[in-house]
């Protein structure tokens, strides 16, 4: 789902290190990764009603929603075993990581502060419990953003993607225990390299039985570089828009966060990692895994840069991974990444289709519910991949015209043969933003109007905007007018103008508020409604306060170093190096690695590989440059052999600096 995001009720990852990495450098880690650590907030704003406006939008949409189309309501309680006894998952000191009553009051029609799609679609997204999907396959579904499935071998368990957190992964497996009985698990595969498939790999295995070969661990080829490196350059800011797609500080409720779309939330647990020990490279190979054997389907740079879907042919059932989901996906997700090849995506599944339709007599996916029967399968699967090749097709056709990103996103639409099934519906992507993605993959963000090449930033155009519409009181007049006729789009892009003029105007910030709350409430994606009411509350209460981002040990250890010094290099502050220049070489032994820093013209070069002199060469393990970094502490002496010039690593480490966490969004 996503390259280390985050979700709806978000708290800090546990930074408890262990092993060889000093303690202390957990509580301020750089960003391998862009999982969101936020503080619980306060409530969203709470009395805000729907319009009229919005009751007549979602009263319309409820006219033309196909509810003769029950399959998923069937598909999504289908085989149920049990649910975890317990209303809350917590941490051995009492944290609690996961509540299971956060979606209980979902009974009944939709509210009038909810899409009545999207509030149909959360009431089966949050079932939750054990589920059988075939004899010797079950999944364990609604205990995090994604699905754990649990294979049956001849002698222990072999686990499909063990969740994001090791509390609810550990919680999983031991209700599938009470029914599968105590089984030892014998393999763990990730089908890609997204957190929420393999972050509560440790809840369930341990590392000693890994290292002695008594668990597999099986991954697509390139998972490791993608899983500790994919929003390595860019967490800072992803991680901050993150808070908004997922909406972390709203309330799960009829006025808060529905879901994530393709899952409840993200748990606020222990993020983990287990290196694989067999990686797969090619589609059609095989593997026998206490006497199952599987088929893989690898699928680079579709939802996720490494992932792989596989066919069990003893059971005739199909993993797509999170290739094929009950809802549209995002070809690119709003908090930020490279944009995916939904292309490549669509001639993939036509691929599964090919090798698997016919002899698939059950789907299982990393999010949702399975999919029973050999012709209902064959059928998804070919509905969702038209969809995709749709999106791509009629948005490069409609470029070609000549359209633009925002004007083709304003023309497409699916057919009404696929648009009438629920799982091509955005509830998570959309046909607008994905539209918007097929032309930034081939035209970037120019449109080729020279008017838009070197465009004003916000705030100057704001005031210009605002001083051409006759002043501040004019565009709240036109505002309030707006938002009176329910065209709360246009008032959000008027008042956008003021708040970015005049960032202490109340009036145009609760304006402001006001209609992205409306819109909030018409969505019928899980996102954006939870970037419109996060923005709502932003604008009413001001930026929430939340710590840095941090991660876990494992994957400070699975991180290679270029990728550390390439995160260092971005965070070097130029004005602080000014003319500086000098010379850093650093030597880790335990690693047999040595890196050249160079650092000239307000720039960090590193390169490996090479035995240049340098200024300084400081040799000692990697474990204590790297709480040199991230505490801003000078690294024990002990242990530490520092050559030439001993003012340079203090030199270079002032040079850096950490990204705010907590810029603003919607205002200046």
């Amino acid at each position: 789902m996503f390259g280390f995001q985050a979700g709806g009720r978000v708290a800090p990852p546990s930074p408890g290190f262990a092993g060889d990495f000093p303690r202390r450098a957990g509580e301020e880690t750089i960003r391998v990764i862009a999982l969101v650590a936020v503080l619980l907030a306060s409530p969203a704003y709470a009395d805000e009603p729907a319009s009229t406006a919005t009751r007549t939008a979602n009263a319309a949409v409820a006219q033309t929603l196909p509810l003769a189309d029950r399959e998923d309501e069937d598909f999504a309680q289908r085989g149920f075993v049990a649910a975890w006894p317990e209303a809350l998952i917590k941490t051995a000191d009492g944290r609690t990581v996961w509540d299971f009553g956060a979606y209980a009051d979902m009974a009944g029609a939709a509210p009038e502060t909810v899409n009545p799609s999207l509030w149909r679609h959360a009431q089966l997204l949050t079932k939750h419990g054990l589920f059988r999907v075939s004899d010797r396959i079950y999944q364990a579904r609604g205990f995090d953003v994604s699905n754990m499935t649990i294979i049956v071998g001849d002698t222990g368990l072999i686990l499909v993607d063990p969740l994001t957190a090791a509390e609810t992964a550990r919680a999983a497996l031991a209700l599938a225990r009470r029914t599968l009985g105590d089984k030892p698990v014998k393999a763990v595969i990730y089908t890609h390299s997204h957190a929420d498939h393999f972050g509560g790999v440790r809840g369930v295995v341990e590392q000693a039985d890994v290292d002695a070969g008594r668990v597999q661990i099986v991954a697509p080829d390139g998972f490791l570089e993608h899983a500790v490196g994919e929003n390595i350059i860019a967490g800072g800011a992803m991680s901050r828009r993150a808070t908004y797609q997922f909406g972390a500080g709203l309330t799960p409720g009829p006025q808060g966060q529905m879901t994530s779309g393709i899952g409840p939330a993200i748990p606020t647990g222990t993020l983990t990692l287990i290196a694989p020990t067999k990686t797969i490279a090619r589609t059609g190979e095989t593997m026998t895994i206490d006497g199952v054997t599987f088929v893989f389907q690898v699928t680079p740079g579709t939802e996720a840069p490494a992932e792989m879907n596989f066919h069990l042919p003893q059971f005739r059932a199909l993993c797509l991974a999170e290739n094929a989901n009950v809802s549209m996906h995002n070809v690119l997700t709003p908090r930020g990444a490279l944009v995916r090849d939904s292309k490549a995506w669509a001639d993939y599944l036509t691929q599964s289709l090919r090798l698997y339709g016919a002899t698939s007599d059950v789907m299982f996916n990393s999010h949702g519910w399975p999919r029973w029967g050999q012709d209902r399968v064959a059928d998804f699967v070919a509905s969702h991949r038209d969809a995709y090749k749709y999106l791509h097709d009629q948005s490069v056709r409609l470029m070609n015209m000549g359209y633009t990103g925002e004007e083709i996103a304003e023309r497409i639409a699916l057919p009404e043969a696929l648009s009438r099934r629920w799982f091509n519906r955005g509830y998570y992507g959309t046909m607008s933003h994905n539209s918007k993605a097929v032309y930034q993959r081939y035209m970037g963000w120019y449109d080729g109007n020279p008017a838009r090449l070197n465009p004003l930033p916000p705030e100057e155009a704001g005031r210009r905007y605002v001083a051409a519409m006759g002043g501040a009181r004019k565009v709240l007049a036109e505002a309030r007018a707006a938002i009176a006729r329910g065209e709360y789009r246009w008032a959000a892009q008027v008042l956008d103008h003021l708040v970015f003029a005049e960032p202490a105007n109340t009036e145009a910030r609760a304006l402001l508020a006001q209609a992205h709350t409306q819109m909030g409430y018409q969505a019928e994606s899980a996102i954006w409604r939870n970037m419109y009411l996060s923005a709502a509350k932003e604008l009413r209460e001001g930026v929430s306060t939340r710590g840095a981002s941090t991660t876990s040990l494992d994957f400070i250890r699975n991180t290679p170093t270029s990728l550390v010094l390439d995160l260092l290099a971005v965070r070097l502050d130029p004005a602080k190096a000014g003319t500086q220049g000098f010379t850093l070489a650093l030597q880790f032994p335990e690693r047999s690695e040595r890196h050249l820093v160079t650092i000239r013209n307000g720039v960090l070069i590193h390169e490996t590989g090479v035995s240049d002199a340098a200024d300084a060469t400081v040799t000692m393990p990697r474990a204590l440059f790297l709480q040199a970094l991230l505490t801003g502490a000078a690294p024990s002496p002990e242990g530490v052999r520092i050559e030439g010039d001993r003012t340079v690593l203090a030199r270079f480490t002032a040079l850096l600096a950490a990204p705010d966490p907590n810029f603003p969004i919607v205002t200046p």
